[in-house]
């Protein structure tokens, strides 16, 4: 079944002494706007996502020629948290997607395959077998001239994260020694870097969810409730050196249903009925306007 109703969601979270999502531009710094506000990136959302999708989703049953294989429903994985020994996401599409020659079926088998394909959409980018200028009307038709990359448009987009206020980043000077070559007696100098925090922060993205464009890619209620039970969760599991366990919490999910499938408003009007004040007082954390008779559920962090 595809997506019944259209489907807007924010997310407000916290962000205590930590670096929730480093500039590899500027040293690694916090992401932080010309205003000052903290950011997250997008893709850094997605990824956690998809981390958290992989720990609870079953793995889906793909026939791959005469066998039917179990995959990992998948298929953007990071290297620290890949489950299969495909070394590239080339390698993990020709697995499933070699013996597929009609980009409408390629389409189709990597969105029943994948799921954060058929959520977040995936370009796939074939090796062509010949220019442009080569191509024949047979090859067109077929689809077997695959110097075409084939992009899929998912039906969730999520936007980047921004803190309420604007944040204080502490930077610190930290050493590295160790032992040199030989047997070890010998140190090494020390080696010198910079480790970055956010020392506070109260930070909100949204997301929504399509349902004309779920229709393309299989995309249903079933998948939209998986989402929903991870987002509260999302920085479980999720520690490091730069964002140590508890600095990073889900305080509120806020989740509005459509009661049809084009939506009972604008997703920029439902967003905007969010007032996320900066405070830790949960009770007073959030309020919301009714938009067109569209009341969201809350729901709290894990």
């Amino acid at each position: 079944m595809n997506l019944t109703n259209k489907i807007d969601f924010a997310v407000v979270f916290k962000v205590k002494n930590a670096n929730p999502n480093g500039d590899p531009l500027n040293g690694n710094r916090p992401r932080i706007t010309y205003d000052g506000l903290g950011e997250l990136s997008d893709v850094c959302i997605k990824r956690k996502i998809r981390n958290r999708l992989m720990e609870t989703l079953p793995k889906s049953k793909v026939k791959i020629g005469n066998e039917e294989k179990e995959i990992c429903p998948i298929f953007v994985q990071s290297d620290d948290n890949k489950v299969d020994d495909h070394p590239r996401l080339r390698s993990r599409a020709d697995a499933v997607l070699s013996n597929v020659k009609i980009e409408k079926d390629i389409i189709e088998t990597a969105c029943k395959t994948w799921f954060d394909v058929r959520a977040f959409g995936q370009l796939f980018a074939f090796k062509g077998k010949g220019s442009k200028k080569t191509k024949t009307k047979e090859a067109n038709e077929t689809g077997d001239d695959k110097s075409v990359s084939i992009g899929i448009r998912g039906p969730v987009s999520i936007h980047s994260a921004f803190s309420i206020n604007p944040i204080s980043v502490t930077s610190n000077q930290i050493t590295k020694s160790v032992s040199g070559e030989g047997d070890g007696t010998k140190r090494s100098s020390d080696t010198m870097g910079m480790k970055h925090r956010v020392d506070r922060g109260i930070y909100v993205f949204y997301g929504s969810m399509n349902s004309q464009l779920a229709v393309k890619t299989g995309f249903g209620d079933e998948d939209a409730n998986a989402i929903k039970k991870v987002l509260p969760k999302l920085f479980e599991n999720d520690a490091s050196s730069a964002r140590p366990e508890g600095s990073m919490e889900v305080l509120k999910v806020i989740w509005w249903q459509h009661n049809c499938a084009s939506g009972q408003c604008s997703s920029a009007k439902v967003h905007r009925s969010l007032k996320v004040t900066d405070t830790d007082d949960l009770d007073t954390l959030i309020s919301f306007d009714a938009v067109n008779g569209l009341t969201p559920e809350v729901i709290d962090g894990v």
